[in-house]
């Protein structure tokens, strides 16, 4: 049971007197995940910058991991995009 008394005990106390403005700040989740995202696709750029620089010991095994690696890219920025996670609402 939720009464005025646990209501007063929970809110935010500053100084003897009751705050002026909220202390949350309303925060949209779609942007969170939209920059989680972006995060996770933007390290992937560091990861491939360096295979040219490889000293190409073998040149097909290298060219199949990165193809392999960019079509596991591709495949998750696809099921994001058909979750509708990229798109603003």
């Amino acid at each position: 049971k939720f009464d005025f008394k646990d209501m007063e005990k929970s809110s935010a106390f500053e100084c003897g007197m009751n705050m002026m403005n909220s202390p949350l700040i309303p925060f949209s989740l779609q942007f969170f995940l939209i920059a989680i995202i972006f995060m996770i696709f933007d390290v992937e750029v560091a990861l491939i910058v360096p295979f040219p620089l490889i000293d190409l010991i073998n040149y097909q095994v290298t060219s199949l991991t990165m193809i392999l690696f960019l079509l596991i890219l591709l495949f998750g920025i696809l099921y994001e995009w058909l979750n509708g996670a990229l798109e603003w609402k």
